[in-house]
Parts: structure tokens; sequence; C-alpha cells
């Protein structure tokens, strides 16, 4: 292994356990990831291997924003091959991404939701996972009502490929939309539509465009 993958997991491993309580000895700017590492990173190791030293950087207090941004790219990217977004269980990823959708930072809520909607994309057994952990109201509420747009777009991203074909999902997004957005009884909405659900997410984004005009009060009902 050359000396930039070394340093990246090294840098992975140290940085993984990093808490509030615990905060790193050195000052964040001296812990930063060097992207050349993280580049060099994708050369060598497996795929796996890269996905979790991404998650460790999304995850630690010790590393930058742009570090974060960085290493979620990376495991967009890999998340569009099946095997690799159904190794996100095999990995223990899925709950620390889910979890990202309520970080504070807009920049990384829009990640998680990115990186949810290609890992679930054509992919049932992602999809029931996303199910399993409860993300499918998180994802909702976000596109409803996350006060930066580009989350929101992104979370209408991650809806739509979450419950494309899979019922239970379309179920449970059905429960929380309001009725104009559905524009249907719920009943008559069937997971295989795909004129349907387009629809559901045309209005769903309209409805986000129209948050950001000046003076617009969305109610929920």
């Amino acid at each position: 292994m050359d000396p930039g993958m070394n340093q990246l997991l090294k840098w992975g491993i140290e940085n993984s356990n990093a808490t509030t309580d615990n905060p790193p000895a050195e000052p964040a700017s001296a812990n930063r990831l060097n992207p050349e590492a993280l580049a060099a990173l994708l050369g060598g190791p497996s795929d796996a291997e890269v996905m979790v030293a991404s998650m460790n950087v999304i995850n630690s207090t010790g590393s930058a924003l742009d570090d974060k941004l960085v290493a979620f790219d990376n495991l967009e990217q890999l998340v569009e091959t099946i095997d690799n977004a159904n190794n996100l269980e095999a990995l223990g990823l899925w709950m620390p991404l889910v979890q990202t959708l309520k970080n504070e930072e807009p920049e990384l809520r829009r990640m998680a939701a990115w990186c949810i909607g290609t890992a679930v994309q054509n992919n049932p057994r992602a999809q029931e996972r996303l199910l399993t952990l409860e993300a499918i109201p998180a994802l909702a509420n976000l596109a409803l009502s996350d006060p930066a747009p580009n989350v929101r777009q992104k979370a209408v991203y991650a809806l739509s490929s979450g419950i494309r074909n899979y019922t239970p999902a379309l179920n449970v997004v059905l429960q929380i939309l309001p009725e104009q957005i559905v524009g249907r009884p719920p009943a008559n909405v069937d997971a295989g539509d795909m004129e349907a659900i387009d629809q559901i997410m045309t209005n769903l984004r309209e409805r986000s465009k129209a948050m950001s005009a000046p003076g617009t009060d969305l109610g929920l009902g």
C-alpha cells in the first residue's frame, strides 16, 4: 500500500472514535485529511474499505466539512453499484448514514439524502432496509420542511427512489404527504405506476420551490 493510502486509513481509524466529549488533541486543521491521500485510496483498497473509511471521516468531529463532503462524494459514487449498496448493511453503515439526515449542517443532510437515494434506486433490498430504519418519514419531513432548498431537493430524490415498486415505503409516504401533493386518494396510488409516482414527486418539487418564494405560507394539510 502506498504512503497516501496508508495515511488515509490511519487517519480514518484515529478519527473514527472522536466525540465532542473527547476532542482531538490537536486542532482540527492539524488533523485535516489530505485530499491526495483520499484520491490515492481509490486505487488500492477494496470498495468496502473505502466505504468504511469514508464514513469514519463523515462521522469524525476532527474532520473539516470539506473533507466530509469529499468522503460523502466518494461514498455516493460507490453505492451506485448494487453490490456496494447492499454492502452498506454488512458494513454497518446504514445507521450512521440515516442519522446524518438529522445533522445540523445542511450540506451533510443533503449528501446523506443523495447517497441514500442512489443506494436504494432499483434495489428492493436497500429499500427494505431504509424502511426498517424508519428513514422514510425523516426523508418526507426533509422534503416538506427543511429550510435548505438543496436538502429538500435531494430528499425528494431519495423518496422517489425509495418508493418506486415498493409498496410498504409508498404507504408510509402517503400517510405523511399533504393531500394536494398526492393528488388522488392514497388507495388509488400504486407503487408500480411510474406516472403516478412521477406526478407526486413533481408536486413535491413544486411545493419545495414555492417555499423559497417570499411571503409564501404553506400548510401541511
